[in-house]
């Protein structure tokens, strides 16, 4: 079964971040099985920090559910990423290559950095 264009995408920014040596984590529902509603797409853990990445098409936006997890996934020290290309998935990872990360909660949507949360 051929895949769609965001799990195309996120096997991409995948294979971008493990190339780099982290750890990224897809999880799937299959039936039966007991998924949270709203986990972002990608699970990574890079250099000791955790980043909820959720995938989406240009300009889709994100479900309530998942504007809830992020935020809480913000609020515990994470880092949140809302990605549309591997170009903003390989920016991200050269900034924190670059900057580092200070543990105190980082937003990046769509390539840019935001202090408020607002995922527009």
């Amino acid at each position: 079964m051929p895949r769609q264009p965001e799990g195309k995408l996120v096997q991409k920014i995948k294979e971008l971040w493990t190339a780099k040596g982290a750890r990224c984590i897809k999880i799937v529902a299959t039936e039966g099985s007991y998924q949270e509603v709203g986990l972002p797409d990608l699970i990574i853990c890079y250099r000791g920090w955790f980043i909820g990445a959720e995938i989406k098409q240009l300009g889709e936006e994100l479900r309530p559910m998942q504007k809830v997890v992020l935020r809480e996934i913000h609020q515990a020290g994470g880092i949140i990423a809302v990605l549309e290309t591997t170009g903003q998935a390989a920016l991200l990872l050269s900034i924190l290559e670059k900057r580092g990360y200070d543990g105190k909660g980082m937003c990046f949507v769509r390539g840019i950095f935001k202090s408020d949360l607002h995922f527009d």
